[in-house]
């Protein structure tokens, strides 16, 4: 049975009938109404044409399937294959799904196929045709001069950002050895070669959507922010002198997905003394020494959704005098822009009331980097950052103070939402306060904590 299932695999069969009903951990996204109103929305914004949305294809990898951010946002389908096509001329959406693999789903799990009866209740899809007739499709809705819309923004999947993709993206089309365009100019290119369509790109409408968040997603990057609170607070109750930044990752890793979370929003910064003045760093290869500032910018993605959070304290719990002074003028530039946040300001006029504390301290010239970013889909997430905000805004407020001749780097980040007063800071579970920091220090966290049963039974193992 085996050997004929391995060969189905191999040979693409698929196999006749249809499952009623959807496993039960099979899901929709947010639920067909949420991503049905997204594309209600971004059919009004564009008026005409043709809308192409592919989602991406099975993983090079042995590693979990995550969708592309913006099929998603569209569709709430978290599987491989899949492609949509919204006709905006006859009101008509079609959802392209491969044919069942019997083969493949003994080996990967369930899919979601084109024979499924379940597809059209679950995600709200009336009209579901094979993937193999998506050609046929396009050649028969088109002709020369047709307007088709695509997303010319990159692919992101988990852990994945824009402004990392565009340009990995465009080294690769440069690189005299590979050469490879984009998987969305390839699309591009592709549909005016084979199809002679006007092709647009739709990503400035789907981004401005994207960037007022809706009770459904502001309720997810809620529990993003709050599972990355938690993981937060026991690296704050776990970190000593000789521990190694990389158990502080694995730790707050175990939280993260222990709660829930489908694993990292972005790669760790975890950095002691010097490293925590390297405001990407990524190696978390040093062991962390008394007397040294510890900064850990580390948060998880939830529901697709993600937060962004950052503390700084001292390795042992102890502050010196320069670490107050310069942790105490990052604490109150940070309340000072959180206190600006309210609808109608720009994310820049939030980073001056930051900048403002720093220059009537003479410590200006030490923050080298912007203190706002929205949060979203993406960890610095798509839309028009110069634009004022309104409620339902996502974005962070995030100063820091890095001091080179004392190794010192120290940076508060917190996630807030806009409400129509204020703002909603959804990170606030992780204190900032230096005596709250210090009294966590010096509690006992998971990696502080021995199994004696463990030594009974087998006390070898026991470290030396």
């Amino acid at each position: 049975m085996i050997d004929a299932l391995f060969l189905a695999l191999l040979l693409g069969m698929s196999t006749q009938g249809s499952k009623a009903s959807a496993p039960p951990d099979i899901r929709c996204g947010l639920g067909k109404e949420f991503h049905g109103a997204r594309r209600t929305e971004l059919a009004k914004r564009l008026e005409k044409g043709l809308v192409l949305m592919r989602g991406l294809g099975q993983t090079r990898g042995y590693t979990r399937f995550h969708q592309d951010k913006a099929f998603w946002y569209l569709t709430g389908i978290e599987s491989p294959e899949a492609a949509l096509v919204m006709d905006l001329d006859r009101k008509q959406e079609v959802l392209f799904l491969p044919a069942r693999n019997a083969g493949l789903e003994a080996w990967d799990g369930e899919f979601w196929d084109a024979s499924d009866a379940w597809v059209p209740a679950l995600s709200g899809f009336t009209e579901i045709r094979p993937i193999g007739e998506l050609m046929a499709f396009l050649d028969e809705r088109t002709e020369e001069g047709s307007v088709v819309w695509i997303s010319k923004q990159p692919h992101i999947e988990l852990s994945g950002c824009h402004d990392r993709a565009i340009p990995a993206d465009r080294r690769q089309e440069k690189d005299p050895l590979d050469g490879r365009t984009s998987r969305e100019d390839a699309l591009e290119r592709n549909l005016k070669e084979k199809f002679k369509v006007e092709v647009r790109d739709l990503s400035p409408s789907l981004s401005e959507l994207r960037r007022i968040k809706t009770p459904e997603e502001i309720l997810v990057l809620r529990r993003a922010s709050e599972i990355g609170s938690l993981a937060m607070i026991e690296a704050i109750r776990s970190s000593r002198p000789g521990l190694g930044e990389w158990q502080l990752d694995a730790l707050m890793s175990f939280v993260h997905r222990r709660e829930g979370s489908a694993g990292a929003a972005y790669q760790a910064i975890i950095g002691a003394g010097p490293n925590a003045l390297i405001l990407h760093y990524s190696a978390v290869s040093r062991r962390m020494q008394a007397g040294e500032m510890l900064l850990i910018d580390y948060a998880p993605e939830y529901e697709h959704y993600l937060s962004d959070i950052t503390r700084s304290w001292p390795v042992d719990g102890k502050f010196t005098p320069r670490m107050i002074e310069l942790y105490d003028a990052v604490l109150e530039a940070q309340e000072a822009g959180i206190a600006a946040v309210k609808p109608g300001v720009t994310m820049r006029q939030v980073e001056q009331a930051c900048r403002e504390v720093l220059r009537r301290k003479g410590l200006e010239h030490m923050l080298t980097h912007g203190t706002c970013h929205y949060v979203g889909l993406e960890v610095h997430d798509v839309g028009d950052g110069s634009k004022p905000v309104e409620s339902g805004v996502v974005f962070t407020v995030e100063p820091g103070l890095y001091e080179k001749s004392t190794g010192i780097g120290i940076r508060i980040e917190d996630v807030v939402l806009v409400t129509p007063t204020g703002c909603e800071v959804l990170s606030a579970l992780v204190p900032k306060d230096r005596p709250m920091l210090e009294r966590l220090v010096a509690s006992d966290g998971l990696l502080d904590r021995e199994d004696p049963e463990l030594w009974e039974l087998i006390p070898e193992l026991r470290p030396k």
